[in-house]
């Protein structure tokens, strides 16, 4: 994995460990790698999620959803009837033009999942995060896609697929395949009516372990119209929200010697500030 690794955050209202509980017993290869009362950091199939106890202000929507590619039809099967439960159907299960099996669903935490056979006849199970451009950020999947394989290292667009010039979407991105930091990714631009856009409820943390990475994809990721937060949090300029943290960060709230003391300090920050965390 790439030293700056994408981890996926997941904002819940005190359900993180539940959720995280449930995920870990629908995917294979999956297990919980550290707890508290705030967090649970767990992996789902080699892909890093971060469940995060932060009540109930921001609610998960399907504007970032998981793609998740099977080799068989019976794992498709499996995995929608696992996740489904406590949950609802918002594309059916079944053959459709781009897939012999699809299914779009929401699950009982909010989640929403795409699950799909793989039509690259692949033999294992991934599971990518998906962009759906929509409402004020439709028609900007393809300039997302540029500004964020320019700031990550090892990044490139496999596939870009637009709307036929004979439709009523011309040039707006149908599906596109693209990589940051060697991660897949999936983005699409959202024709219609949709009640949601991206929001803090999902967030991409980049772990770094120097100053200046941080400040790299700090200065970066605001550019051009993006938005400071406190501790670490910001929005771009398409409203997807993304926390720059420093990899030492875990190891320092973990320790009871200097917990207490470098929160207090981490609730002051915007931009994390690696000797001021030491120094506390």
């Amino acid at each position: 994995m790439h030293s700056n690794s994408i981890t996926f955050c997941l904002w819940f209202d005190g359900q993180a460990k539940e959720a995280a509980t449930f995920y870990s017993s629908v995917f294979e290869k999956s297990k919980i790698k550290v707890e508290n009362q705030m967090v649970v950091n767990f992996e789902l199939n080699g892909t890093k999620f971060m469940g995060l106890n932060g009540g109930p202000m921001y609610k998960i929507n399907p504007s970032i959803s998981f793609f998740v590619n099977c080799p068989t039809i019976e794992e498709v099967d499996t995995i929608w009837d696992k996740l489904l439960v406590g949950g609802k159907v918002l594309m059916a299960i079944d053959k459709y033009p781009w897939s012999e099996r699809y299914g779009w669903l929401q699950d009982r935490f909010g989640l929403t999942w795409q699950i799909s056979i793989a039509t690259d006849g692949g033999s294992q199970q991934k599971i990518r995060p998906s962009f759906l451009f929509t409402n004020h950020q439709f028609g900007r999947a393809e300039e997302a896609i540029n500004f964020y394989t320019s700031i990550f290292k090892d990044s490139n667009t496999d596939l870009l697929y637009h709307y036929p010039e004979s439709e009523e979407h011309s040039g707006k991105v149908l599906y596109a395949e693209f990589q940051l930091n060697q991660q897949p990714f999936i983005a699409m631009d959202g024709p219609g009516v949709h009640d949601y856009s991206f929001n803090e409820a999902i967030s991409l943390v980049v772990s770094c372990d120097t100053q200046a990475e941080i400040d790299e994809y700090w200065e970066k990721l605001i550019s051009d119209g993006g938005q400071e937060g406190m501790c670490g949090w910001l929005r771009d300029r398409f409203g997807v929200s993304w926390q720059v943290v420093p990899s030492i960060l875990g190891k320092l709230m973990s320790n009871p010697d200097t917990a207490g003391r470098v929160m207090r300090v981490l609730m002051k920050m915007k931009k994390f500030d690696i000797d001021t965390l030491l120094n506390a």
